[in-house]
């Protein structure tokens, strides 16, 4: 068991450099990746269902402890990141699949991998936790209605079949993990190191799968796609900094919120789009996966480390000022 934590904490680390791996590796060799495409759903399902066995009651104490910042967390992530999709997907014309594929990815709660970012950020971690349970526990009403108020424009939306797949892959699985977390505590404790491995392998697949099933449009139309998600995925994490910010959170929560409403929960924007409109709507999708796992460890190390350079000359002066 030791091994496979070690193994499951290495991958954790290492998430984005196997996210950008198996990628090209789908882009130069999709005939070895495209079988796993049906199983995209079970696989973010087996994703939400580790997220239940992570859960517990002391991770909604924020809602409780901090409701304003929840709240701002919250709301910040379901209107400026279905906005920003909207207006990007506007200004840049893009064709509707690809349009819808943006929106769709705005509409999404926030990814669970948000939470390792806040903590590597020096953020305030428990927030984070608290802004992407509410957030993905509101997702089967909020994601199809946002879904259908922006994306209606370029395709035709099935708000009630978007619901009851979010409801599938999302809720069910995150209502079991908790139920087996509570009738098998002891053995769930000893098992939960290895549920990063389990995401890592989950979230690598999913992207692979919908790269390699649209190679071709990739290469034709993926340095638009990736400008468009650099753009949302920057801005986002900018304006919810600013947002919270100016509504006077402190430091810790700025950095929380500003992670929560960049980061997306990419597996379920990929899932919902092949389900329901066309491959080629996953791929902002599976390029937004690859690309906030490499934002996000950038911009929360850079905090992490400027975090620490601040306590440390805060306590240098301190001490100054003491002996002085």
């Amino acid at each position: 068991m030791r091994f496979l934590e070690k193994v499951s904490k290495t991958a954790g680390n290492t998430f984005a450099i196997w996210v950008i791996l198996f990628a090209i590796a789908a882009f130069l060799i999709p005939e070895g990746f495209t079988w796993i495409a049906p199983y995209i759903p079970l696989l973010l399902g087996i994703i939400m269902f580790g997220m239940g066995l992570t859960l517990s009651l002391n991770d909604f104490k924020a809602v409780f402890q901090a409701p304003k910042s929840v709240f701002i967390g919250v709301a910040a992530q379901y209107t400026i990141m279905p906005l920003l999709a909207f207006g990007l997907a506007t200004a840049f014309q893009l064709q509707p699949e690809v349009a819808v594929g943006v929106i769709l990815v705005g509409c999404c709660p926030g990814g669970t991998a948000s939470n390792v970012m806040t903590f590597l950020a020096k953020g305030n971690t428990a927030l984070s936790v608290a802004v992407t349970s509410v957030a993905t526990l509101l997702a089967p009403i909020l994601t199809p209605a946002l879904t259908l108020l922006f994306a209606s424009k370029w395709l035709s939306v099935s708000a009630g079949s978007l619901l009851l797949s979010i409801v599938q892959i999302v809720i069910v699985p995150i209502v079991l993990g908790l139920v087996v977390k509570l009738l098998f505590r002891k053995q769930v404790e000893k098992s939960v190191a290895a549920l990063p491995l389990v995401s890592v392998v989950g979230i690598v697949a999913v992207a692979s799968a919908v790269v390699a099933a649209n190679a071709k449009q990739i290469a034709e139309t993926g340095l638009l796609i990736l400008s468009i998600v650099v753009l949302h995925n920057v801005l986002g994490l900018l304006i919810g900094f600013l947002i919270a910010k100016g509504l006077k959170l402190d430091f810790a929560d700025q950095k929380a919120i500003s992670i929560e409403v960049g980061m997306q929960n990419s597996g379920l924007g990929a899932a919902l789009a092949v389900a329901h409109f066309s491959p080629l709507s996953a791929v902002p999708s599976a390029i937004f996966s690859v690309w906030h796992n490499i934002s996000g460890p950038l911009l929360a190390t850079w905090w992490g480390k400027r975090t620490e350079r601040d306590a440390v000359q805060t306590s240098t002066h301190t001490t100054s000022s003491k002996v002085v």
